[in-house]
């Protein structure tokens, strides 16, 4: 089946949710709407519909000149098979000792390695960004240096692919949230397909907005792999669930964007343990310091 998309821009949020609403009434109505902020720092949002017909690109030049955006630009995106395309393009990762694949490479699992079983159709957190690869390498060079985590959670843990990762090396329950219930239910999902049932906890929440997090604080180490705007919102969250001489491992930040965020966790009580790059990507491993 052909589906088409729409999209536009345009500066600050409010008037971007404001457009994504007014899209939602289309006639032609759209499947679905997105709005995304742009992560360049540059204060601008992205907003998207997308369509079993083709949309009327009058209605859109309307609402875009209603809202002060750019004109839509309209695809038509011809039917694909993705789950195939996926599997077809995406190759097993190794990260440091951890070794991501899907089943169709089940037979290519290096008998040294820690193996995590992703599926394609669940891309988000597959390993292949740069961000979830800057992750397992902190999390290898953590172990590697003779740290164990006693008490860990990923936060916006997507497929959990980080917390499994943990779960493989490390003792304990660790907690996996994610404030998207497809997430979690995705979580879950891959959790038993990797035999760590009991080993990692899936739940819904907002950050640490749960109750399992404040009963299994104070945590050792956190991951948080989302965006930079939610990692500085969370760095007193972080400060307060995570202990001293604890870590937080932190990535979804552009390079241009690591200072402004280390930053915030200086101003929080953490200094920086490790900073890398990988491609355009920054992960940042933060210390909790005492007092």
């Amino acid at each position: 089946m052909t589906t088409f998309t729409a999209l536009t821009t345009l500066d600050g949020r409010e008037p971007a949710e404001a457009l994504g609403e007014a899209l939602e009434d289309l006639t032609p109505e759209p499947t679905g709407v997105g709005v995304f902020e742009i992560e360049d720092g540059s204060g601008r949002w992205e907003v998207g519909g997308y369509f079993l017909e083709q949309p009327d690109e009058t209605q859109l030049a309307i609402l875009a000149m209603a809202f002060g955006a750019a004109p839509f630009a309209v695809s038509e995106i011809p039917e694909t098979d993705w789950v195939a395309h996926v599997r077809r393009d995406l190759h097993p990762i190794v990260a440091g000792r951890f070794f991501i694949y899907g089943a169709h490479d089940a037979e290519k699992v290096p008998a040294d390695a820690e193996p995590l079983l992703i599926e394609a159709a669940m891309a988000f957190g597959t390993g292949h960004h740069g961000t979830t690869q800057g992750c397992l390498l902190a999390l290898d060079r953590l172990a590697t240096d003779g740290f164990v985590g006693r008490n860990v959670a990923d936060i916006g843990c997507g497929t959990a692919v980080l917390a499994m990762a943990a779960a493989r090396i490390w003792p304990g329950t660790i907690m996996a949230s994610d404030l998207d219930q497809i997430a979690v239910e995705t979580a879950a999902a891959n959790v038993t397909a990797n035999n760590l049932a009991g080993r990692v906890e899936c739940f819904e929440a907002a950050g640490f907005e749960h109750p399992r997090h404040a009963e299994a604080a104070p945590y050792d180490l956190v991951f948080a792999n989302i965006l930079k705007g939610p990692l500085i919102e969370l760095a007193p969250d972080m400060a307060a669930h995570i202990g001293a001489g604890g870590y937080a491992v932190l990535s979804g930040i552009l390079n241009p964007q690591a200072d402004e965020t280390v930053a915030a966790y200086l101003e929080n009580g953490f200094e920086v343990a490790a900073r890398n790059e990988l491609g355009e990507w920054t992960t940042l491993v933060m210390k909790k310091l005492a007092g």
